[in-house]
Formats: C-alpha cells, structure tokens, sequence
C-alpha cells in the first residue's frame, strides 16, 4: 500500500508538473538587429504586453542575431526549433519563391498602401503558404528606402542609365539593369566606401540604412520614401504555427492584443523613420527629389518588363499572386 501511495503521489507531482509546463511557458524570438530598432521596438512590446497580462506566458528576446544568423531564421521556425521571429520574409525566398514578392519594387507606393496590401487577398494567400510550413504572422510591417545619387538625383529610369549602382535585392538589380544601370552587388555597410572611392554613382537601400551609415557625408541629393517610393520591404513579426495553436485561450488573447499594439506602433515609427532621414540629408545640405506618380508609373514599367517578368517565369502561381498584388489600390 505504501508502495502504491508513493506511485500515486509521483503520478499526482507529474501530472501538476506537466500542467504547469503547459500554461506557464516561455517563447524564444529572435531577430537581427540592435536594442534600438524599430523591429526590435516592436518585439519588445508585444513582450511587455503579454507580461503585463499576467497570463503564464513570458517572451525572451535575443537580439543582435545573438541566437540565430539572420538568413537562417525561417527554417528553426518552421520545425518548432525557434518560437518567434522578426524576419525579413523575402529572406526565405529560396524556400519559396512566392516570397520574393514581399521585396518587389514599386508592387507598394507608400505606408498606407502596405497597411492595405497587409489586409488583402494576396497577404491571404502568402500566409497560407507560411500556414504550410507551420508559420503564422502576428505583426504586419513594412519598411521602406529611397536613392541617393553621388553627382545627380535618382528619380526616373533615365537618371540611372550608365550608372554604377547597388541595389537593395535581386528584383532590383534586374529592374535596374534593364533601366540601363550597371549593377555593383555589395551589403548595405559597403555603400559609404563604395561612394567615396568612386565605385558606385548611385545606391537603393533602406531608409534607416541611409541614415545609420552616414551616406549623407558623399552624396550630392537623396530620393526618399514619400508618397510614392519604390522599396518596400515586408519584415514580419512571426510566429511557430503549433506554438500558437498549444496556448491557452488567455495566452493567446494576450498576444494578439500586443500584437495589434506593436502592429499600428510599427506602420506610424516606419512613417517617422522615413521622415528622419529627409531631416537628416536636409541638415547636411543635400538636395531632396520626391519621386512623382508618373515617375513611379515609369519605374513600375521597367519592372513589368524586368523583375515581374523574371518572377512570373519562375513561380508555377507568380502571374496570379502578382495580380492579386497589384490589384490592391
């Protein structure tokens, strides 16, 4: 009998035990970037969000690609090895090609336009391919960038022709290219150097890129993000599918009410950072050119005849996925 208490005292331990671990749990996210990002702002709230509900459930935040590398971040997820990610979706693009269309130019014109992209059809449908491999978005964002030109502004297709110029993604070098660039294919720290030595004429990068690196010091005017801009790229925050789905209704609802929060945090901190940037140039004495709707049409035809084309030949479904893009006002 004393046997039979001890077994049934285990039994009751474990049982508690494993209760426990099934509604007090703790969800690793990793991201690439430093404490002061926007992206890692955004990770940070929801954090403190569902801290603060009380819900057994707490988020742990490695930064500084201190727990993963950053390109290798959509793999662990998918397979349950990470929790939660802020992650540049067009990274996984080698896994599936319908991703590229997240860094597409000119398939998004200005923050507004990206929230709507956000609540479309097409965003349906890249989340259900995340939903196969086990993915789910909790915080949609975009962030976006612009040119600078060393000598000259960068507006049209014609003012990059014979230019020596980096772009911000594969879809871009084609677009480019095909506008008559030469493309010099180099990681975002490279571009101040590459100017200053004469490599390049001309760079595509992120707005706080342009700032963070001080590009400012070796151009003669910058294109920023305003109302139309062609570089938009979509930097979800992430989340393990099955993770999700094995909180409890509480923990669930505490996540998603920090999610909504970082969500609309993140669109209006992508609209201020676009708008530091042009104080930034302005306060060193560089020329502003606000790109126009009919200069951003012109752009868009190149990439109809260059990137679009490219996709809409690799991808079995690109042509539909694609119009269901462009078909959001």
């Amino acid at each position: 009998m004393k046997k039979n208490l001890i077994t049934t005292a285990m039994a009751a331990a474990f049982a508690c035990t494993a209760a426990f671990a099934a509604s007090a749990a703790e969800l690793r996210l990793s991201h690439q970037w430093s404490t002061k990002d926007v992206r890692h702002k955004v990770a940070q709230i929801v954090a403190d969000e569902v801290a603060a509900a009380n819900v057994d459930l707490s988020i742990k935040i490695f930064p500084s690609k201190s727990l993963f590398k950053p390109r290798e971040q959509y793999k662990p997820l998918s397979r349950g090895q990470l929790d939660m990610t802020v992650f540049p979706l067009s990274y996984a693009g080698g896994q599936r090609p319908e991703f590229n269309l997240t860094l597409m130019p000119g398939l998004v014109k200005n923050h507004d336009h990206a929230a709507r992209l956000n609540e479309s059809e097409f965003m349906g449908d890249i989340e259900a391919l995340m939903a196969e491999d086990d993915v789910k978005v909790l915080v949609h964002g975009y962030l976006a960038g612009g040119f600078v030109g060393k000598d000259k502004c960068i507006t049209k297709p014609d003012d990059v022709q014979g230019l020596q110029t980096r772009a911000a993604g594969k879809a871009f070098e084609q677009m480019l290219a095909a506008a008559g660039a030469s493309i010099a294919s180099m990681a975002s720290s490279e571009i101040y150097n590459a100017i200053q030595t004469g490599v390049l004429q001309a760079a595509n990068t992120s707005s706080s890129s342009f700032v963070s690196y001080r590009i400012f010091e070796q151009v003669k005017c910058y294109t920023p993000a305003g109302d139309y801009a062609l570089w938009f790229m979509y930097q979800p925050l992430l989340m393990n599918k099955t993770a999700y789905d094995n909180l409890t209704d509480e923990q669930k609802a505490a996540l998603d009410a920090g999610a909504k929060k970082a969500e609309a945090f993140y669109l209006e901190e992508a609209k201020k950072q676009d708008a530091a940037s042009v104080k930034v140039y302005k306060d060193a004495g560089v020329e502003i050119a606000n790109m126009t709707q009919e200069e951003f049409s012109a752009w868009q035809e190149i990439a109809k005849q260059s990137s679009y084309k490219k996709f809409v030949e690799e991808v079995p479904n690109g042509q539909e996925l694609l119009d269901k893009a462009l078909a959001v006002e």
